[in-house]
């Protein structure tokens, strides 16, 4: 069984994103869609809205506190509203661009596992780091595991190549089995695939072994492209 997220990054509006889950909630009944499907709206736009069991919402990101002083955050008081249990740590928009820190991110990781949060962890590498050689590639990944427990049971693990993401440069299908088959030898927990993933090649990518599946970005904020994905997908 596939397991098929959506991270919505900082797309879409309360109204339309439940327009959106609505929609997905309607054609995995209609379709027999089995997959364990995660969508990751914005913070504004969280509501309660009912799904199906295999349909969950998660937080992009939050701080690891229930509640406090932290003007631009969110903690578990506001997750609880909504019964949000799903969260994102470690995506590469976090740690390249909001410049969140393995000490900071590891912190985030260990305050969410002890509240038993399914986390959705994320590693990948930067372009340079690439090109120089597989090796590189996985010294570069495993650093990210620091201060990780990589036996928690609620893990679900995400592979983005930095280079891939909404670059429309998909790794080819060498690039993913080599990094994805070394990750999964070494710890035994689902292992998505992100970056540049889209309605015509999403059903090859999540066909590798090693690949369980996928985490979407922009091919995925459209209603009608997300349920052809799970369409795609749901016999794997």
């Amino acid at each position: 069984m596939a397991i098929i997220a959506s991270n919505f990054k900082t797309n879409h509006t309360r109204k339309s994103t439940a327009s959106f889950i609505k929609e997905v909630d309607e054609f995995i009944v209609s379709n027999k869609i089995e997959s364990e499907v995660i969508v990751f709206p914005t913070a504004t736009s969280f509501d309660f809205i009912k799904t199906q069991s295999n349909l969950k919402i998660g937080a992009q990101n939050a701080y690891p506190i229930e509640n406090g002083s932290f003007t631009g955050e969110i903690g578990t008081q506001q997750l609880d509203e909504f019964n949000i249990r799903t969260i994102l740590i470690g995506h590469s928009e976090r740690r390249h661009i909001l410049n969140e820190s393995q000490a900071t991110i590891a912190k985030k990781y260990e305050f969410y596992k002890a509240l038993g949060y399914k986390i959705i962890y994320c590693v990948g590498e930067p372009l340079e780091v690439k090109q120089s050689g597989l090796e590189k590639t996985l010294e570069y990944v495993y650093s990210q595991f620091d201060g990780i427990d990589i036996n928690y049971e609620n893990l679900i693990l995400a592979y983005e190549p930095v280079w891939a993401i909404g670059t429309g440069v998909t790794a080819t299908n060498d690039d993913i089995e080599a990094v994805h088959g070394a990750i999964k030898k070494r710890i035994n927990k689902p292992l998505l695939y992100g970056g540049s993933v889209k309605v015509d090649n999403v059903r090859e990518i999540c066909s590798i072994e090693s690949v369980d599946g996928a985490l979407i970005g922009t091919a995925s904020w459209v209603a009608d492209d997300f349920k052809q994905i799970l369409e795609n997908t749901k016999d794997l």
